[in-house]
């Protein structure tokens, strides 16, 4: 999910991304709400999190649409 060139580079950073969760626990949008201040980073968070699955939200016992915001930190190893 780390992208080479920002590997290449050195580039870390923290992206907060609002997503739309369906009743069938499917993105159905990814939002960046804060960026990490590289696209590279942000596309590769957006991109991982539209292929997840999620535990559908609920009310009683009914799964419903609904929204979370997900942290994904990219740091590298030393």
């Amino acid at each position: 999910m780390y992208p080479a060139a920002s590997r290449r580079l050195g580039e870390e950073g923290r992206v907060l991304l609002r997503v739309r969760v369906s009743a069938q626990g499917l993105p159905l949008s990814v939002d960046i709400r804060q960026s990490s201040g590289s696209p590279r980073l942000d596309e590769a968070a957006r991109a991982a999190v539209e292929r997840w699955r999620f535990v559908p939200a609920k009310q009683g016992t009914e799964a419903v649409e609904s929204t979370v915001v997900v942290p994904l930190q990219f740091t590298l190893d030393s």
